[in-house]
C-alpha cells in the first residue's frame, strides 16, 4: 500500500500589487491570516509542529527563523505560506485536501489584502541575505548543518514537497528508491516547469529554481529511523525522521510549484510508478547539476531530456499496469508530446502584457 502527501508553497502579492517577499513583509503580516485558518487536532500527530511553534496547523509561515544568543526564535523571515496536507492512501484524497485548504487560504488572505500567485522563483529579488546579520549562534548552528547553509537559496524559490512512502519496503530498498529518483530528476522535473523570470525580467530558460537549485539543496530527502542509517552527502540523500510517521518517507524536492494541481496528482502517479518500475538501473546519491541546468534552460526541446523523459514516463506506465492511477499520467503524455511546459504559457503572456506582476495575477485560475 502506499500513503502520499504534499507540502505546496504559496507565494503572493500584497494590496499594492507587490510581491509579498522577505522585502515586503513581515511575519506578522502573514501571521494575521495563519490565524484565522482552523486547527484539526486530529492532524497530530501525523504533522510535525516544530521547536518553534510556527508549525501548529495545516498552513504555517514559510521563511528563515531568527534566533537570540541561544536556540529562542525571535523572529522569522517570511517569503510566504506553505500547506501541508495530512496522509492519505490515494493521490484523489490529497489533491481533495490540498484543494480545499488552498481554496481556505486564498479566501482568508483576500481579507488582508493579499492574493496568491504561482512563482516558483522570486521575480524580483535574487538574493536573500538577512538583516540583521546573523549572530555567533545563528552562524554556528548553520555551520554545523550544511543543507542549512543553502538558505540564501531556499528563501528565494518555491516548489513542492511531494511526498510518498510504501508498506513493507526496508530502509535499504527505500534508500535504493531515493537514489532512483535523484538520478533521474532532470527527467521527472520539467513537466512542472513555471520559473521563467529573474531580476523583474525575462530569463534565458523555462526554470531558473532548477538551475539556480538543484544539486546545492537535494532532488530526493529520504527519512530513515537511525543514526547508523544516513549516507553522507552534500546535498544531503537522508534525514533523521522527526517523528515516528516520517520513518520511510521519500520526499521529492526538485519540482517547481504547479498552479494546477492535478499536475500534482500526475507527479505522484509517476512517482509511484517509477518506485514499482524494475527496468531504470539510473542511481545517485547527489542530483547531477550540470543536467540539471540544461534541463532547466531547454525543457523538452533537448533531445536527450525528451527521449529519457519518454523512456521513464513509459516505465512508470507499465509498472502501473491496470492500476486506476495510471489514468493520472495523461496530463504528463499531453504535456511531453506537445514539448511544452507552464513556463512557455507565461512567456507567452509576458509578451503580451510586458509585465510580470500582470501575468501571475492570471494564475491559479481555477
Amino acid at each position: 500500500m502506499f500513503f502520499f502527501g504534499i507540502e505546496h508553497e504559496v507565494a503572493f502579492l500584497n494590496k499594492e500589487g507587490k510581491f509579498a517577499d522577505f522585502s515586503q513583509t513581515q511575519f506578522s503580516d502573514f501571521n494575521q491570516i495563519i490565524e484565522k485558518l482552523p486547527t484539526y487536532p486530529s492532524d497530530y500527530p501525523q504533522l510535525r509542529v516544530g521547536d518553534a511553534g510556527i508549525k501548529k496547523k495545516r498552513w504555517y509561515i514559510e521563511g528563515f527563523e531568527r534566533f537570540a544568543d541561544c536556540d529562542r526564535v525571535i523572529d522569522c523571515h517570511s517569503k510566504g505560506i506553505e500547506i501541508r496536507t495530512t496522509i492519505h492512501s490515494n493521490i484523489h484524497g490529497v489533491i481533495a485536501e490540498l484543494s480545499e485548504s488552498f481554496d481556505l487560504l486564498r479566501r482568508v488572505a483576500a481579507n488582508f489584502g493579499f492574493s496568491p500567485v504561482l512563482v516558483s522563483f522570486n521575480p524580483d529579488n535574487k538574493i536573500f541575505e538577512p538583516h540583521p546579520p546573523l549572530n555567533d549562534y545563528e552562524i554556528k548552528q548553520l555551520e554545523a548543518y550544511p543543507d542549512e547553509q543553502t538558505a540564501n537559496i531556499h528563501m528565494v524559490t518555491y516548489g513542492p514537497d511531494l511526498n510518498i512512502s510504501a508498506t513493507n519496503l526496508s530502509i535499504e530498498r527505500v534508500i535504493d528508491i531515493g537514489r532512483k529518483l535523484t538520478y533521474y530528476s532532470p527527467y521527472i522535473v520539467p513537466f512542472s516547469y513555471s520559473s521563467p523570470f529573474y531580476a523583474g525580467n525575462l530569463w534565458d530558460g523555462l526554470s531558473v529554481r532548477t538551475f539556480i537549485r538543484t544539486g546545492k539543496r537535494p532532488a530526493t530527502l529520504v527519512f530513515v529511523e537511525k543514526q547508523e542509517q544516513l549516507i553522507a552527502s552534500t546535498p544531503s540523500l537522508t534525514k533523521i525522521a522527526r517523528i515516528p510517521n516520517e520513518v520511510g518517507r521519500i520526499e521529492f524536492k526538485a519540482c517547481d510549484s504547479c498552479d494546477d494541481f492535478y499536475i500534482y496528482a500526475a507527479l505522484l502517479a509517476l512517482l509511484k510508478g517509477l518506485i514499482l518500475d524494475e527496468t531504470l538501473l539510473g542511481r545517485a546519491t547527489v542530483p547531477n547539476a550540470n543536467l540539471h541546468q540544461t534541463s532547466a534552460k531547454e525543457g523538452f526541446d533537448n533531445e536527450d531530456i525528451f527521449e529519457n523523459t519518454t523512456r521513464i514516463l513509459q516505465a512508470a506506465e507499465v509498472a502501473l499496469g491496470d492500476d486506476r492511477d495510471v489514468n493520472l499520467l495523461n496530463p504528463l503524455k499531453v504535456m511531453l508530446s506537445k514539448r511544452k511546459t507552464r513556463s512557455h504559457t507565461l512567456i507567452e503572456m509576458f509578451h503580451n502584457l510586458d509585465s510580470i506582476e500582470e501575468v501571475i495575477k492570471q494564475t491559479y485560475q481555477f
